[in-house]
């Protein structure tokens, strides 16, 4: 199958077998493509966080994901994407290890606009990887499901990363058969391709 026909298959499920297991070659194959996911100036601002079934952390989670508690217990793994929550621990961080041009580019293009700007513009960083990972998982065949619908103060207190703070989260695993949002019983909607690819 393409890679075309995977993306016209994917979608985001609403509910997974719990049965259902993702081979450890296939998670630590997630894991090595997001850590070569692409950001601005290669600032790579962010940590995932994989939390599978024997973790402990698990249930407190789900109970911090409002409606998709059934979700995050019945997957088999939980990713949580994390941000760098202080500018300045960032810039301490850049500069250890990216370019003089890219550092520059930072205090010239970004750090002036403020704390505000700067967090908005990392966080667009880890926003990048998500668009990664959905992509690997449906070359992978790996079902998944992006979910900001979740208490994301709760998710860092329980987290405990001292550095970073919770944007979103993915759950994977495998669909439950009965899972009414996949294509084949709910069709996919999209707008047409001549609305929102244009050519000029």
């Amino acid at each position: 199958m393409s890679f075309l026909e995977k993306m016209k298959s994917r979608y985001t499920v609403k509910k997974y077998n719990p049965q259902g297991t993702i081979s450890e070659e296939k998670t630590q194959q997630l894991k090595d493509i997001l850590q070569l996911s692409p950001s601005s100036i290669n600032s790579q601002p962010w940590n995932f966080i994989f939390v599978n079934n024997s973790s402990e952390l698990k249930q407190p989670l789900a109970e911090a994901s409002y409606w998709n508690k059934e979700k995050v217990l019945d997957s088999n793994c939980l990713i949580v994407f994390q941000v760098m929550k202080d500018p300045e621990d960032f810039e301490n961080k850049i500069e250890g290890y990216l370019s003089e041009g890219n550092v520059n580019y930072y205090k010239n293009f970004v750090r002036p606009k403020g704390n505000t700007a700067i967090k908005s513009w990392l966080g667009h960083q880890v926003y990048l990887s998500l668009g990664v990972l959905l992509s690997a998982c449906a070359e992978l065949g790996i079902d998944s499901t992006p979910m900001e619908g979740i208490e994301a103060e709760k998710y860092d207190a329980i987290l405990n990363n001292e550095k970073y703070e919770t944007l979103f989260a993915v759950t994977i695993g495998v669909r439950a058969e009965e899972d009414s949002n996949q294509p084949t019983i709910t069709p996919k909607t999209r707008h047409e391709k001549k609305e929102v690819i244009l050519e000029v």
